[in-house]
């Protein structure tokens, strides 16, 4: 019986230590118009359209192997409005961190639309590193952030590249 004990812990040991820290789910936000993988579940929030905020807005976001996950996004109401309303998130992101910016590369996804503001680009801040990406479909503008204190290009990249826009 001890025997038995022992291999169960052994095996219990060896499956606990071969778990993801990234468990990768697709998740589709009710409104949003995009399927993304997230590492972990993320709670989604939305707020509706009003008659004094005409443009629904949303977020996902979750924390797993201590890096944080987010996708946002918002409805304009001015096709004129979208490519200021790119570089202000992406520039909003490297402000609040108070971070060094690399050089923004630009977004390509399927189905977007075609904006010289949809790009992405890795921050640096003292205790924290970021990668942020904007880009739009129509009038929803999006921006997805990944944040931890180390960077992790595998788990950006499998993010980023995960972004499906509905059809």
């Amino acid at each position: 019986m001890k025997l038995l004990t022992t291999v169960l812990l052994v095996l219990l040991i060896a499956l606990s230590a071969c778990a993801p820290s990234l468990d990768w789910r697709e998740v589709n936000p009710a409104e949003s118009g995009v399927r993304a993988l997230f590492p972990c579940k993320p709670e989604v929030s939305i707020r509706p359209a009003t008659p004094t905020e005409p443009g629904r807005m949303g977020l996902a976001h979750c924390k797993a192997a201590g890096l944080s996950f987010a996708l946002a996004w918002a409805e304009l109401a001015d096709p004129a409005q979208i490519a200021p309303a790119l570089l202000q998130m992406r520039l909003s992101v490297a402000s609040k961190l108070a971070a060094t910016a690399a050089p923004p590369q630009p977004m390509q996804l399927p189905g977007m639309t075609p904006n010289g503001e949809a790009q992405w680009q890795s921050l640096s801040a003292p205790s924290q590193q970021a990668k942020v990406a904007v880009f739009s479909r129509g009038l929803l503008v999006y921006q997805l952030v990944m944040t931890g204190a180390k960077p992790d290009d595998v788990a950006w990249e499998n993010f980023m590249a995960s972004i499906r826009l509905d059809s």
